[in-house]
């Protein structure tokens, strides 16, 4: 069984009736689900990731008004539900952050977004984490009457402004043109190997997260990164092929660098496809600069394209 169902299935036998014995007046108030950090918050989960910060538990999201004379009795009754469930033990707060249990809906996103709600300008939306977007928005609400904590999940759920993702887009553009198609081969050249396989993960990196922004995804923490990207429509097949890039340096370098140049081929291909680019050849870098042209904000289309 998936986190995500667990926890659900948690709070529908103990959570819910909890809050309508014990809260009734705030049932129109909370909201309640299971969004974080956490393979199982992606749905990623599996027989392995239980050997680690696995429960059953779940979040109740309180209006920050409602937490000097709520907050502490909603705890102490979300801590006294059966510290088992279907043979997964909940994990108890000592001290550290969970992502489990009561919290107020602003805390919630101040931990992702620094602010009670949505980013409030470029200048944030530009330089928060894309990770933690992608914490912000994932898993599942359970239960929401009111609308406040769904309202602000929808919204940065819809994506970063514009210009933000065409800056990132054009920096990855960069990383991906640098560390693929020009530094990995000449690692190789110079017999600088260690270096060759910075270089290739790098890339690795940089070309997932390209592909996530290029779908309006969010790009994950890197354990999930190219699993993420691979689920996406468009270039999912070849973010898929990045986890060939390994062995196929292992057996040999050249397969692997013509291997790197095939997926970046589609990569322009699709820039050009949706209007982001005019075609300039085979070679990354350009493209960045063209993308990075097309920002409306000037003083962010003047900032370095490296970010």
């Amino acid at each position: 069984m998936k986190g995500i169902e667990l926890s659900r299935g948690f709070y529908i036998e103990y959570g819910m009736p909890m809050l309508k014995k014990s809260f009734p007046e705030l049932l129109d108030k909370i909201a309640v689900g299971l969004v974080g950090h956490g393979s199982e918050c992606f749905g990623f989960d599996d027989d392995i990731s239980k050997d680690h910060d696995f429960s059953a538990g779940f979040c109740i999201w309180l209006p920050e008004e409602y937490e000097h004379e709520y907050g502490f009795k909603l705890s102490r009754a979300y801590s006294s539900l059966p510290n088992e469930y279907m043979g997964i033990v909940r994990l108890r707060q000592s001290g550290g952050y969970t992502g489990r249990g009561v919290m107020t809906i602003e805390d919630f996103y101040r931990r992702y977004t620094g602010n009670p709600g949505v980013p409030n300008s470029i200048k944030d939306w530009l330089y928060l984490p894309a990770q933690a977007l992608a914490e912000a928005v994932n898993g599942e609400v359970f239960y929401d009457p009111l609308g406040k904590f769904t309202g602000i999940r929808n919204k940065i759920k819809a994506g970063m402004p514009e210009d933000v993702r065409l800056k990132r887009i054009a920096s990855l553009l960069f990383d991906t043109a640098q560390s693929g198609q020009y530094n990995f081969k000449r690692c190789l050249a110079h017999g600088e190997y260690g270096a060759a396989v910075i270089a290739l993960s790098k890339f690795m990196e940089s070309y997932a997260s390209v592909v996530c922004l290029i779908n309006s995804v969010y790009p994950p923490y890197y354990k999930w990164l190219i699993r993420t990207a691979s689920l996406q429509p468009l270039l999912g097949a070849e973010s898929n092929r990045l986890n060939t890039l390994q062995s196929l340096y292992g057996e040999s370098p050249e397969k692997c660098q013509t291997e790197i140049e095939l997926i970046c081929k589609a990569l322009i291909n699709v820039l050009i496809e949706h209007g982001l680019c005019r075609p300039m050849g085979d070679f990354l870098e350009p493209y960045c600069y063209a993308v990075n042209d097309k920002i409306h904000t000037e003083w962010l289309r003047n900032m370095p394209v490296m970010l």
